[in-house]
């Protein structure tokens, strides 16, 4: 089976960092595999935050992770702290991907890069719906840079 490659964007919008903590590395005292998407969840959580809202709160709407893509770079270790980039891309009418690298602040060694894909959701009916305007308008207004099919 072929390796999963993705392509980085140019810039990402977004920048927080998280520390690797001892219940986030395995047995063979790295970052283990499942324990990298909660730090890509913590990024996320943060990102939403950074617009002013909660996952589960987007105009009156949820968000779910729809799909999930990762291509690992190196390990990542115990007391690391790691850099989370992301940009939104590839906007749909009920979505979005949420493009992310992550890298060891230290060094600027890549640990990960991938993509999330953001699905908006009624909260009550759990039915995809439309991504709503008012994030659309709160993401620009951070980012107009940004360009939206």
């Amino acid at each position: 089976m072929a390796r999963v490659q993705f392509e980085l964007p140019d810039h990402f919008i977004f920048t927080t960092e998280v520390q690797i903590y001892v219940s986030h590395v395995n047995q063979a005292g790295h970052l283990d595999n499942a324990q990298l998407l909660t730090l890509v969840s913590e990024g996320r959580a943060r990102f939403f935050r950074w617009l002013g809202y909660t996952e589960f709160d987007v105009e009156g709407v949820a968000i779910v992770v729809g799909d999930m893509m990762a291509q690992y770079k190196s390990e990542g270790f115990y007391g690391e702290v790691i850099r989370v980039e992301m940009v939104p891309a590839d906007f749909n009418k009920y979505g979005f991907d949420l493009v992310f690298c992550l890298t060891e602040v230290s060094s600027g060694r890549e640990v990960a890069r991938g993509k999330s894909g953001i699905v908006f959701v009624d909260k009550v009916h759990k039915k995809v719906v439309p991504r709503p305007e008012g994030f659309m308008q709160s993401l620009l207004a951070q980012a107009p840079e940004l360009t939206i099919d």
